[in-house]
């Protein structure tokens, strides 16, 4: 066979995603602080676009906030006052380590716990890196 007809079937066999052209953006933190509490009023609607499991990524926000977080219907709450600022940059931070693939930079990411080690495991293009795990 020529390096050609090599190429084109090598390219057959990649899911569809890889030849896709789109632009993937991070979503916007909406959050309103009362009293002592802050409140994420779209963590549904973050977690639907970076598709993540809500425990996980509550976990990192609270880690890295060191505070508490309950989710109340649509809604998370963090104990204390934190800055929208503060809130998209972590979340910029978690899209970077935990759902945008190293190799290829697609959001088309799973996370896959094998051996007690987290792995992201890429539909794209089939790459797979460890992650760190979330502090305690």
């Amino acid at each position: 066979m020529e390096y050609k007809d090599l190429l084109a079937r090598a390219r057959k066999q990649l899911p569809e995603k890889v030849f896709e052209k789109f632009r993937f953006e991070i979503p916007n933190v909406q959050s309103v602080i009362e009293g002592n509490k802050t409140f994420v009023v779209n963590l549904r609607d973050i977690l639907e676009i970076i598709n993540r499991d809500e425990n996980h990524f509550l976990k990192f926000l609270a880690g890295e906030l060191a505070t508490s977080v309950t989710v109340e219907g649509h809604r998370a709450v963090f104990a204390g006052k934190h800055a929208k600022v503060t809130l998209q940059t972590l979340l910029e931070r978690y899209t970077k380590e935990f759902v945008i693939c190293n190799e290829c930079t697609k959001p088309d990411t799973v996370l896959e716990t094998r051996d007690r080690i987290l792995w992201k495991v890429c539909h794209a293009c089939g790459a797979q890196s460890a992650v760190k795990p979330l502090r305690k």
